[in-house]
């Protein structure tokens, strides 16, 4: 098997006169946890939904697991875990009752999987799986749809702002499970708003913006690309997507 679990080749798509995401290229090891950043609208989640194969591309290819996403999408979906930036799951349905429909869809082992529940469920304090989903709050959705995925241990997870919603507690736990799950030799694709965690714990980062890949590296590298000399993430980010004006704003603010 190729290093290379996630690549992508010219990476387009429009919509209508609307160019979201314009031949982007990029290329995730195994193992590695690779933060996707970028402003609101400027693509992320659209390349995401590609990548997921939820979204069909314009233009470009995509290859996950040295399978081509336009041709093998069910082998390769069933190798992957997803968790989007706005869970969406069935609302009649009580947590336990989701649980059990994502171990038939993916014909998962019930005593394997069921210890593992268990122990991620004691972890990250669910404890409302009898519950309807209807009445979970955002952070409990969240929370689900970890479990949902991390209950799998994927060889690839896409992982779209998955702290949101989150408690510290939580959020650390996460962060220290997706760390462990990559020195085990999984792949991790993840965009999150908080700077500090992809400084953290990233490996490379790519940064997007206006639908095109502006930068990419390790932090190092990315630091090199900085016209002022700046270190930290967040203000590179701003510098680097020409954000970088936030003392005039707030200057200019009474």
């Amino acid at each position: 098997m190729s290093e290379i679990s996630i690549s992508a080749k010219d990476l387009t798509k429009k919509f209508g006169d609307f160019t979201a995401v314009d031949h982007v290229n990029l290329e995730v090891k195994r193992g590695e946890i690779y933060g996707f950043l970028g402003p609101n609208g400027a693509g992320k989640t659209t390349t995401i939904k590609m990548l997921t194969g939820t979204l069909t591309p314009t233009d470009g290819d995509i290859s996950i697991l040295d399978m081509d996403m336009s041709k093998d999408d069910i082998k390769i979906k069933k190798m992957m875990g997803v968790v989007p930036d706005e869970p969406k799951m069935y609302e009649g349905l009580r947590g336990k009752e989701f649980l059990d429909f994502i171990i038939g869809v993916y014909k998962l082992d019930k005593g394997e999987v069921l210890p593992r529940i268990q122990e991620l469920s004691s972890a990250f304090g669910i404890n409302f799986l009898e519950d309807y989903i209807g009445d979970y709050s955002h952070g409990m959705s969240q929370k689900l749809m970890l479990l949902s995925v991390l209950m799998r241990h994927p060889k690839v997870m896409f992982l779209d702002e998955p702290t949101v919603g989150l408690d510290a507690r939580a959020a650390r736990i996460l962060k220290e499970l997706l760390n462990k799950y990559a020195m085990e030799g999984s792949t991790i694709f993840l965009t999150t708003h908080v700077l500090e965690i992809a400084e953290k714990m990233c490996d490379r980062i790519g940064i997007i913006n206006k639908g095109g890949l502006i930068a990419e590296g390790t932090l190092d590298e990315i630091r090199n690309l900085s016209r002022e000399g700046y270190t930290s993430l967040e203000d590179l980010f701003l510098e680097l997507t020409g954000n970088g004006d936030v003392e005039e704003v707030v200057e200019a603010l009474k």
